[in-house]
């Protein structure tokens, strides 16, 4: 028998409060979507702070717009990411459940989706206060990491989203998974980590080396580089912890047990989280050549 680490015990729900019928409970995930935007919020707020760090030595943004963009990011990342997953991952459930659609608080939310949110809240907002949009994206990018980082821990604890079946030492028995696709095993096996392989990557991994970039290296300087790492960047980590994580539901089946959306051979395909994944490598990469063509030997730097 290999190894294997046995899921910890820890709740989703942190407290909860009942009063008559009515039940309050604050989850992880909620906690973490919350500290997450508080530390970006943060982090930007300290960038615009510092003039010497963007292009001109003048900041896009007072920190009085920063608290402003907050709320319009909060609206996208909400309404984004609660759409993207009905529309990209459950389409026909809830055409069935359509009153269940704004039931965020049962889960199920996409980065991709989120993502868009963000474009659009961020675009209107630019357009009103007429600030830079690359400038502004160089903002949100900074800000990001850190709720992936915590929103990735909270899909472990909340035992979701878990990876494929494994034989590596630090393979984890989540509560909850099935057999499915386990070669054979009776009951539950083992599996990737992959929230925790996500987190690492897209969280800790880029948001030290955006950071590293715009505090370090002069990254806001050159307005769309560090918008573009990001894009690019997500983009690289989630291709390949897809090749660890389990495929959603639907996509399963006993002519497609890997999942994928795209087939390229009986073994070897894409799953939805990959092509959703190629646009942004491919606009990341086109982004940061656009940056460095046009303001590199900017003298206003």
């Amino acid at each position: 028998m290999f190894a294997a680490i046995p899921f910890p015990d820890i709740s989703p729900e942190i407290f909860s409060l009942s009063l008559g019928n009515f039940t309050f409970a604050l989850r992880w995930y909620a906690l973490a979507y919350i500290v997450g935007i508080v530390i970006g919020w943060r982090i930007v707020v300290t960038a615009v702070k510092r003039a010497s760090l963007w292009r001109g030595g003048a900041a896009p943004m007072t920190p009085a717009d920063v608290e402003d963009l907050l709320t319009w990011v909060i609206l996208g990342v909400i309404l984004g990411g609660r759409l993207g997953y009905v529309v990209f991952y459950k389409p026909a459930y809830y055409l069935s459940h359509p009153a269940e659609i704004p039931m965020v608080w049962q889960g199920g939310m996409s980065f991709h989706g989120g993502f868009l949110g963000v474009v659009i809240a961020a675009a209107l907002f630019a357009r009103t206060r007429k600030i830079a949009p690359l400038s502004l994206g160089d903002t949100l990018a900074l800000a990001a990491p850190a709720g992936l980082l915590l929103g990735r821990i909270a899909n472990f604890i909340n035992a979701e989203l878990w990876g494929r079946p494994t034989d590596v030492p630090w393979g984890v028995i989540f509560p909850g998974a099935s057999a499915q696709d386990c070669d054979g095993v009776i009951g539950l096996c083992a599996r990737h980590p992959s929230q925790l392989y996500e987190a690492a990557l897209e969280g800790l991994i880029l948001g030290a080396v955006l950071i590293y970039l715009a505090f370090r290296r002069g990254a806001l300087k050159i307005p769309g580089q560090s918008i573009g790492v990001f894009l690019a960047g997500y983009g690289l980590s989630r291709f390949f912890v897809e090749f660890f994580r389990q495929a959603d539901d639907q996509y399963i089946s006993l002519a497609n047990p890997m999942g994928h959306v795209i087939r390229l051979t009986d073994t070897i395909g894409l799953s939805m989280g990959q092509v959703l994944s190629l646009p942004m490598i491919v606009l990341g990469s086109a982004v940061i050549l656009y940056a460095h063509r046009r303001y590199k030997g900017d003298p206003a730097r």
